[in-house]
Order: structure tokens, then sequence, then C-alpha cells
């Protein structure tokens, strides 16, 4: 393999619609080559991702390791998500708080917040709720006018939407849930990671909390609330009926979609397909849903 080869290789990945088992491999195979050879930061952050989304994160944290001795800004972020969350194993809040402080103070405002949110928690240091608040409404300005959907600006607007709410201003809180939630959907639409989808979950959970479900105005995501009851649902696509449906079993719910069975809601939303697409990638040509049942 050249360089040039490998470039290609990777390249010619973000243009497949549906990878397959091979093509990951080869990705890997291809972007392992380019480190060795270029020493390129870039591409150990990239075969890092690919293995946290993969959950393999031994592997994760071995490239990203790699990447962050060269300072490269991601790494440390992405170390911080590691150590936060426990992803080999075990959770070490003092090196988390290590790497997203020093993301932060590089620029990075997915770790500011993470920063923001072990202030409210805690997590090594210790507990400073105004700070937390602080944080979040210093990062609200940096993110209100993105259009880049890596941006956190559903994290950060569904935090201070918290906020607002606890301050009493619900109408506040819901507007900034509702753009956050139409950012996030279209985010979702084009990388449906399962952090965004946890994202969206929650998100849903607490906008009913503060304003009655209306099935008229019903969408994708508001299944995340619809479907934690016994419900069935009638939307279309391309002009064609299809139905989603909670039924109970054996004390828990699970999923019917067309033909096919999920065990969860969560499991429906991760792995639905309509003609091969994950359903979560057609949000926008979704329409018409109605309760049936």
């Amino acid at each position: 393999m050249t360089i040039l080869e490998a470039r290609n290789i990777c390249r010619n990945y973000y243009d497949l619609t549906n990878p397959s088992e091979e093509d990951r491999f080869l990705l890997a195979e291809a972007l392992d080559f380019l480190i060795t050879e270029t020493k390129e930061p870039d591409y150990m952050v990239e075969l890092g991702g690919m293995y946290y989304e993969q959950r393999r994160f031994d592997l994760a944290l071995k490239y990203y390791e790699m990447a962050a001795e060269y300072d490269n800004l991601y790494a440390i972020s992405d170390l911080g998500y590691i150590w936060y969350y426990g992803r080999t194993g075990e959770k070490n809040y003092e090196k988390a708080f290590h790497y997203f402080d020093k993301a932060r103070k590089m620029g990075e405002l997915i770790a500011a917040y993470k920063v923001a949110d072990m202030y409210k928690n805690g997590y090594y240091v210790e507990k400073d709720y105004e700070k937390y608040k602080e944080i979040i409404e210093d990062l609200y300005p940096q993110v209100a006018d993105t259009c880049n959907l890596e941006d956190p600006l559903p994290e950060v607007f569904t935090r201070l939407a918290k906020i607002r709410s606890e301050e009493g201003s619900a109408e506040e809180a819901l507007r900034l849930y509702d753009i956050a939630r139409d950012f996030l959907s279209q985010r979702i639409q084009y990388h449906p990671f399962f952090g965004n989808l946890n994202i969206m979950k929650w998100m849903i959970a607490d906008i009913y909390k503060l304003r009655k479900f209306d099935p008229s105005v019903m969408s994708l995501f508001d299944l995340y609330h619809v479907l934690s009851a016994p419900a069935k649902v009638q939307f279309t696509f391309e002009g064609l009926p299809h139905e989603v449906e909670s039924v109970p079993e054996d004390g828990n719910l699970s999923i019917r979609f067309d033909d096919k069975w999920y065990r969860t809601v969560d499991d429906f939303f991760k792995k639905a397909e309509i003609d091969g697409e994950l359903v979560t990638t057609l949000y926008e040509e979704l329409y018409d849903f109605k309760m049936i049942g």
C-alpha cells in the first residue's frame, strides 16, 4: 500500500452509503498505515473516532492518547470523554477534568460544557452550581448562531433550558428546547451516533414535563414520548403508510415497526429501517404522523 492508495481508500469510504465490515476493515488498515507513515495526528483521531463509534474503547483510547501527544485538540477532548464515562471500564474524574479543562482552555466548546457539568456534579472538583451556570451562560452566545451541526448547540441549549425552567421561565426554556431539538434532529439525520440519540430522548422527556403533548403536531422523535406507553402510530414515507406500535410484553414494552420487532424504543431508533435506510436519516421525509390506537 502507498500513501496515495491509503488516502484514496479513506476518501472512497466516506462516499459509501452503507459500508460493509470489509469496508471498515480496509479503512482501519489504511488509517493505521497513514499513521505509521505520516505521524499525522488527524489520522490518529479519525481512527480513534471510528473505534469509539464501534464501542471498541480500548483501541479508541490508544489512538487518542497517541494524537494527544501532538496536542491535538480533539484527541484531548475525547480523552476526557473516555475517562469521564469510564469507557474502558474505569471512571477517572481527575483525568477527565484534566483533559476537558485543557481542551476548554484551547477553545474547545464541547469540553467547556463538560467542565461545567463537573462543577455541577462535584466530580473531582468541589460542587459549584454558580460556576456551572456561569460557564453555560458564557457558552450560549458562542453557539447561538452556529450552523455547524457538530457544534454543541443542543448540549448547551438543553442545559440552559433547565436553568431557565428552574428560574420559572418555562416559555424561554421551551424556546431553547425547540431550537435544540430541531438542530439535533438534523445532526442525527446525518450522524445517528448513539450519544446524539440519548440526548434527544432526554430532551423529549424534559419538553413534555413543561408542555402538554399535542398529537396533531407529532414528528419522529416524539415517538420517544408516545411509545413509552402502549400506543400505535402511523406515518407516511413516499406516499406509503408505516405503523409503529409499543406492545406490553413480560412487563416491558416491545416495539413493532411494520413487520419487524425491536426490544425497546432505544433499539427501534438505533436500528429501524425503511428500504435499507435508517428511519432517523429519513427524518425530514416522514410526515402525516397520527395516533391510530
